[in-house]
Parts: structure tokens; sequence; C-alpha cells
């Protein structure tokens, strides 16, 4: 236990069966409470279960004040799936402070408007947008205008036409049946 303590506490995250992880987490989380009072009766009780200045003083100068408002818990096990030669279940045991993924401070987030689900669905959260300026807008409104006439006038156009080309199919089947 001494060895994986030494590596844990020196490298902040080792991988490791399953089963010694849990006893390592037994084995380093009293010495972990003990180094956050620094003094030499608690660095010697530490020594005597590390048997590593380098890994003691690593505990005292960058685990301890890390770890201080902690009241307890700080290992992590992380479960990493079975080991090819024999399954043996692997795992990543690490100290919780040290990992850049979880302790990040996050960015503060936007103001989320909340919805209701009261309404008939048709309320959409309120959301600011600012308004475009009215000389650009207003050409495109404007070609659009266009469009759309040019539209229903060819429309217009198409449906006069099969109505002549109707009536004048009408009337010279009526010159024919006379």
């Amino acid at each position: 236990m001494m060895n994986l303590a030494n590596a844990l506490i020196t490298h902040k995250r080792i991988s490791t069966t399953l089963a010694k992880a849990k006893a390592l987490r037994g084995y380093v989380e009293p010495l972990i409470t003990k180094s956050k009072n620094d003094t030499t009766h608690s660095r010697r009780l530490v020594f005597s279960q590390l048997q590593s200045k380098e890994a003691v003083t690593e505990l005292f100068r960058e685990v301890a004040p890390k770890i201080a408002e902690r009241p307890g818990g700080y290992t992590r096990i992380i479960k990493t799936g079975f080991r090819s030669g024999d399954s043996a279940e692997m795992c990543m045991i690490e100290l919780v402070d040290f990992n850049e993924i979880y302790t990040t401070e996050s960015k503060p987030e936007a103001k989320k408007t909340r919805r209701s689900r009261r309404g008939t669905g048709t309320a959409a959260p309120k959301t600011e947008t600012k308004a475009a300026p009215k000389a650009e807008s207003a050409p495109i409104v404007e070609d659009a205008v266009e469009v759309k006439d040019a539209v229903e006038e060819s429309k217009d156009e198409e449906s006069k036409a099969p109505e002549t080309e109707s009536k004048a199919d009408s009337e010279e089947k009526k010159e024919d049946d006379k």
C-alpha cells in the first residue's frame, strides 16, 4: 500500500485494479486528513506510513492546501473496464481536487427563460432581438414585394391564357356543331 500511496500522491492519478484502489482509498484518506494540520507530529505520523520524504513534502505543500476545506472524500475511483490478460476489473484512482475536467470553474451561464406548460404551446420564450437598420431592410422588402407582384402577374396571365383558349375552342365547337 505504501508504494501505491506514494505514486498517488506524487502523480495525482494512477491506474490499478479495483480491489487495490478500494484498499488504497482506506489507506490514503486518513493520511490526507492528517496533512491538513501541518505540525511536526503530523508530518512524522504521515512519514511513518509513506517512508518517502518527497511524497510527504508533496502532500503537505500541494495537496493539503487544496483540500483544506473538504470534509472528506479526497479520492475518486473511476472504472475503466477489464484487463485483457486476466479480466481483472481496472480503474483509475485520483485525487478529487486535482482533476482539471471536473474542477474547472464554469463560466456564468446566460440567464435562461422558463417556459410554461400551462399555455397552448404557442408562447415562445421572450428574447430581445436587435432591429436591423431601416435603410438595410427597406430594399429587401421592396425586392420581395416586386418578386411577389411578378409571380402574381405571371399566375394571372397563365390563368387567363387557358380561359381564352378554352373560349376559342368552345366557339369553334359550336360553329362545327351548327
